[in-house]
């Protein structure tokens, strides 16, 4: 089979160096860090030309479980508000724009200190069933629910469930980004395809998970390369959780897809190299985008007479050593 561990990797995960902040040194696997990892995030991006008035929406990160983040400052031209979304709390930047606006800029700066994720308890004041909604394009569909029955037919409790379902959309999709449809974390076509982006294979799984009332949700953000310690990240990244026996569970399908030889890590952990922007999908502002929620927030949305802009955006990175604080 193409996922199974290799015994090299399981040697190194079980007496290896895995001390807090330190790098996976497999020679095969991806380069991740395990414990805890810092650095200094910079969100820049480019106004386009535009002809009429508009709007403007980006993510602000926040600090959570697993991620302290110091926002070291917002650069732009003009005043911009900063706004809620009702149903995860995410905070989002939002400012009016006007013709003159064309190629200004706007920067965002952090400072994150950000741990890996093994696995957590739920909180006692968090309602895990608000994660079994469906969403416009993860949906509540007997089609799903026919294949996920299929696939636990021999699991009794949720765990396992959830695991099954992680080892079948590892083995049913490829990570493969030709062809048009992908990248919307549409479940359905991913379905069809059985191949898609990080955002497609999670929808599935989600819209599985779902299907027999097991709260998953998504996440949305980069990852921060491992292997060295400053640079450009040129796109981002995406994972999720499922809610299991009073724990939330992380998975990594996509990155499991990609480097076989980590799919156990990646079926119970997300590594520290990682900063989370935003949680959920359909997202609810005030004012609101004339395209409807938002279906994921990681790039900047501008929209200028009800129409989506593509605007330019440069992601950077340095990683704080000690030596560094």
């Amino acid at each position: 089979m193409k996922h199974l561990i290799s015994l090299f990797y399981l040697s190194t995960l079980l007496f290896g160096n895995l001390t807090a902040g330190t790098k996976d040194q497999t020679p095969d696997a991806p380069r991740i860090i395990k414990g805890t990892d810092s650095f200094e995030f910079s969100y820049k991006m480019t106004i386009p030309r535009i002809e009429e008035d508009g709007r403007l929406w980006l993510p602000i990160a926040s600090s959570d479980r697993f991620q302290k983040v110091e926002l070291l400052g917002v650069t732009t031209h003009k005043p911009w508000s900063l706004v809620k979304d009702p149903d995860y709390e995410n905070q989002i930047f939002t400012m009016d724009l006007a013709t003159q606006d064309s190629g200004k800029t706007v920067e965002v700066r952090y400072r994150v200190v950000r741990s890996e994720n093994p696995g957590h308890a739920a909180p006692m004041s968090e309602d895990p069933c608000k994660y079994l909604r469906e969403e416009s394009l993860v949906p509540k569909s007997e089609r799903l629910k026919k294949i996920a029955l299929a696939q636990t037919r021999r699991d009794s409790t949720d765990s396992e469930k959830g695991a099954a379902l992680y080892s079948h959309t590892l083995e049913r999709m490829a990570y493969d980004k030709t062809g048009t449809g992908w990248g919307r974390g549409d479940a359905i076509y991913a379905c069809d395809s059985r191949t898609g982006n990080c955002t497609d294979f999670h929808a599935y799984f989600i819209g599985l998970a779902r299907s027999l009332n097991i709260p998953a949700r998504f996440a949305i953000g980069f990852t921060i390369p491992a292997d060295s310690d400053e640079g450009e990240i040129s796109g981002y990244h995406c994972w999720a959780e499922y809610y299991a026996d009073g724990r939330w569970n992380p998975v990594d399908i996509s990155e499991a897809d990609k480097h076989p030889e980590m799919a156990e890590y990646y079926a119970g952990h997300h590594p520290a190299n990682r900063f989370q922007l935003t949680m959920g999908r359909d997202l609810k502002t005030e004012p609101a985008p004339a395209s409807g929620p938002i279906n994921f927030l990681v790039y900047p949305l501008i929209e200028t007479a009800g129409k989506v802009v593509p605007a330019e955006r440069e992601f950077r990175f340095r990683r704080i050593r000690d030596t560094d604080k």
